[in-house]
């Protein structure tokens, strides 16, 4: 090719390689228009040296990335050295016809960011073999386009155009990655929600692939789990913008929200009103595996309790220290009926005094202690405690005496207490 005697019409001479030094620069434009700046004749120029090229990029690479190089005409092997040849091609091809990058064609570099060829980041292991590709076929480029006569000028605006190319291949595979992790993730997700239904299903039991279903959301099967049911205080919130720990198993769309933690991770626990701001939770009991739904029934239960008033907002709280409440008021019509029979000597009294000596009554029943010990529990006078008992014999006569009756004033005087938040 002969020497060209100046610069390409209308490209100021600039330092090669500024693309990737101010990729935001305003002439938006140029990356468009470098490829029909650069001669024509350049391209059968190159084409001859592909195989050559090929050939030493895929050796250096190979040195500087050992992963390349364990098994050439394997899966890996032949994705790199086809994406090799397919990047010379391409770039030999656009120099011929700026308008050849077909989308198609480029499709070969988005795979390779979906290759798990690399025990670390593969992002950071192409863009190592990218730029490697790039300083060995400017090298061999150079010295071709040189030996040719070749205008230092268009060598110039050569290498801008190999640099800007290596940009754009970089970019393909950013996308590809994306794309993959994107669809990765998502596959992930669904797996778990499989997992978590299947946990959680009335009626689970060993004969359910859940060791199966585990390994495929990637969530090792434990002994004995928690079941976490959730609520938003606001019944209009959002759903939390949140990333809870992935050792949970995650539902907040459904219309009764949970989690499940193996009871392993139980200190986690602590930190979910954190990770779930403006919601209340209540924590199951731990159970086998494969009784997961029995724990999240108990932690709805709980947390309905909440929800009522009943019990506290411990943030989270917990069935294991609720379990007398949540046994008392288990059964809201056998509560009631034991109350009618056990109570109903006190049927006849007045709101006020019904409630002064139901509290007398069970402080009595629970410590056994004296007049003086009870009054000082009730912050009243001692007299007024006796006074008290002595009415409470009269309506209770040797029902007070008898253990089974004494069992069940208690438990409904219990029940009664848990219904007022007591």
């Amino acid at each position: 090719m002969p020497e060209e005697s100046g610069e390409p019409t209308g490209f100021p001479l600039r330092i090669a390689f500024d693309s990737l030094l101010a990729p935001g620069r305003a002439d938006a434009g140029h990356g468009a228009n470098l490829w029909s700046l650069l001669p024509r004749e350049l391209a059968p120029l190159l084409r001859p040296s592909i195989p050559r090229l090929v050939a030493e990029i895929r050796g250096e690479l190979n040195q500087a990335i050992p992963a390349f190089a364990r098994n050439p005409d394997g899966v890996v092997g032949r994705a790199v050295t086809e994406g090799i040849q397919q990047a010379l091609t391409q770039f030999v091809d656009r120099l011929e016809d700026p308008s050849s990058a077909r989308d198609e064609r480029r499709q070969v570099f988005r795979d390779m960011g979906r290759h798990e060829i690399y025990n670390g980041p593969i992002l950071d292991v192409l863009q190592t073999a990218y730029r490697i590709g790039a300083r060995v076929a400017w090298r061999r480029i150079a010295a071709a386009g040189e030996a040719a006569g070749v205008s230092s000028a268009t060598l110039c605006l050569l290498a801008e155009a190999i640099f800007a190319y290596i940009d754009e291949l970089s970019a393909l595979s950013i996308e590809g990655h994306a794309s993959a992790r994107a669809r990765e993730v998502g596959a992930l997700e669904r797996r778990r929600r499989q997992l978590l239904q299947a946990l959680i299903a009335p009626g689970g039991g060993p004969g359910r692939p859940l060791g199966h279903l585990a390994e495929a959301a990637r969530w090792p099967l434990p002994e004995r789990v928690r079941a976490i049911a959730v609520r938003p205080r606001d019944s209009d919130a959002d759903l939390p913008v949140t990333n809870l720990d992935s050792r949970y198993l995650v539902d907040l769309e459904s219309a009764d929200p949970c989690l499940v933690l193996s009871e392993e991770f139980r200190p986690l626990l602590a930190e979910l009103p954190a990770e779930l701001p403006g919601w209340q939770a209540a924590v199951g009991p731990a159970v086998p595996v494969v009784e997961c739904a029995q724990s999240l029934r108990w932690a709805r239960r709980t947390l309905a309790l909440v929800a009522e008033g009943t019990l506290a907002d411990g943030s989270p709280t917990w069935f294991d220290r609720s379990m007398s409440v949540l046994w008392l008021l288990n059964d809201p019509f056998l509560v009631r009926e034991i109350g009618a029979k056990a109570l109903a000597p006190m049927a006849e009294l007045t709101g006020k005094q019904r409630d002064k000596l139901g509290e007398t009554l069970l402080v009595w029943l629970e410590t056994r202690r004296s007049a003086p010990e009870i009054a000082a529990l009730l912050d009243v006078h001692p007299q007024t405690v006796r006074y008290r008992l002595r009415q409470l014999e009269r309506l209770f006569g040797p029902g007070l005496t008898d253990p089974n009756q004494r069992f069940d004033i208690e438990v409904a005087l219990r029940a009664e207490r848990a219904l007022r938040g007591g």
